[in-house]
């Protein structure tokens, strides 16, 4: 699409911030204003529409995506759309050991203090796994984390839905939102097996392009989060 708007600004609107162009707000694919929580979103993506060219490019304003999905497709139904990222706790990364010794300890050291954090936060224990095969974890851990994810609201859910997916943890994701630990910590921690395979047998760059793709990716997300403070 061509970009056919002059001045791009933002302003209160009922229950938030409109974003506008030339004066209009803007509209989500579902032809419903998009009005944010905040004022440093509102802004932040006023920023994304102001910094296109001649041609609007949808992947260049990742915030805008988020802000689209938590109206278009999270909002109508928070429940329906929470079920599937928190079933990552049935499998979550944190909780399956790799069956090498050094890179188990590893793990440990990395991803035990964050299980920790998991435990007391929410009540809950893990069931710790040697190898991939899938064992369950305890009923009452899965109903705590699922309860914990379906109370955010639907613009915290837009920006948790690529970070579960990405790092194939639900608790990483809890741990991020409620800021718990650093958001590059927890990057380091989703990645440690990826890299530790690369330090061991060397990279591939399609492998490291697409880290690199989804670092982008989380970061998106993790700013998203913060201007919704």
């Amino acid at each position: 699409m061509k970009r056919f708007y002059k001045a791009v600004t933002h302003a209160p609107a009922e229950q938030g911030f409109a974003i506008l162009l030339d004066g209009r707000s803007i509209r989500t694919p579902k032809k419903e204003a998009l009005i944010v929580p905040t004022a440093p979103l509102a802004a932040a993506i006023a920023a994304e529409w102001d910094a296109q060219d001649e041609d609007i490019l949808p992947a260049t304003m990742p915030l805008t995506g988020m802000a689209n999905a938590a109206i278009d497709l999270i909002a109508p139904d928070i429940a329906a759309f929470a079920a599937p990222l928190a079933a990552y706790g049935e499998t979550d990364l944190l909780c399956y050991r790799a069956p090498e010794a050094d890179l188990a300890a590893t793990e440990a050291e990395v991803w035990n203090p964050i299980l920790a954090w998991a435990e007391t936060r929410h009540g809950v224990e893990f069931t710790l796994v040697n190898g991939i095969m899938h064992q369950p974890q305890p009923p009452a851990t899965l109903a705590a984390l699922s309860s914990a994810l379906a109370a955010y609201d639907p613009f915290r859910l837009a920006a948790l839905s690529p970070l579960i997916t990405i790092g194939g943890s639900l608790v990483v994701a809890l741990a991020l939102v409620e800021r718990a630990f650093d958001s590059e910590q927890l990057w380091q921690a989703v990645t440690l097996d990826e890299v530790w395979q690369e330090n061991r047998w060397g990279a591939d760059e399609e492998a490291l392009k697409a880290r690199a793709n989804k670092h982008v990716e989380w970061q998106a997300a993790t700013r998203f989060l913060a201007l919704l403070a």
